[in-house]
């Protein structure tokens, strides 16, 4: 069974930095797509980044560029989010996602992708609070 497991989450003060990872257990290999999704309390889930695997193509919600950066280690078939100048309003449970359809990327780049991620991690937690 495909199943993403992230793990990073943590407790950090206003202005601090955090780096989560995504693993890909039942399955060999780079994802074609990865991304990282994020829902805090009372609110719905909403995209933070994604990338196509292949290519290196990101994308990343308005809000957190210049502050996160998606990457992925195709050595060792991790998807890292770094978070830095982390914010309150960053707190959140992140989720990571995989996409194992080869065609995700062509779609990514085009713009009609549209997140659509089949297979979703547990989440972890980050809570930005001084």
């Amino acid at each position: 069974q495909v199943q993403p497991v992230e793990s990073g989450g943590d407790s950090v003060q206003p202005g601090g930095s955090l780096r989560l990872s995504c693993t890909v257990s039942g399955f060999t290999g780079n994802s074609p797509c990865m991304g990282w999704f994020r829902q805090a309390l009372g609110k719905e889930r909403e995209a933070v980044a994604s990338i196509y695997t292949a290519s290196d193509y990101k994308v990343y919600k308005d809000s957190v560029k210049g502050r996160f950066t998606i990457s992925h280690d195709n050595d060792n078939h991790i998807t890292y989010l770094q978070m830095n100048s982390l914010r309150p309003d960053d707190t959140a449970v992140y989720y990571c996602a995989a996409e194992l359809d080869g065609s995700c990327g062509v779609k990514m780049v085009a713009g009609t992708f549209n997140d659509d991620f089949a297979f979703w991690g547990q989440g972890t937690q980050v809570t930005v609070s001084s």
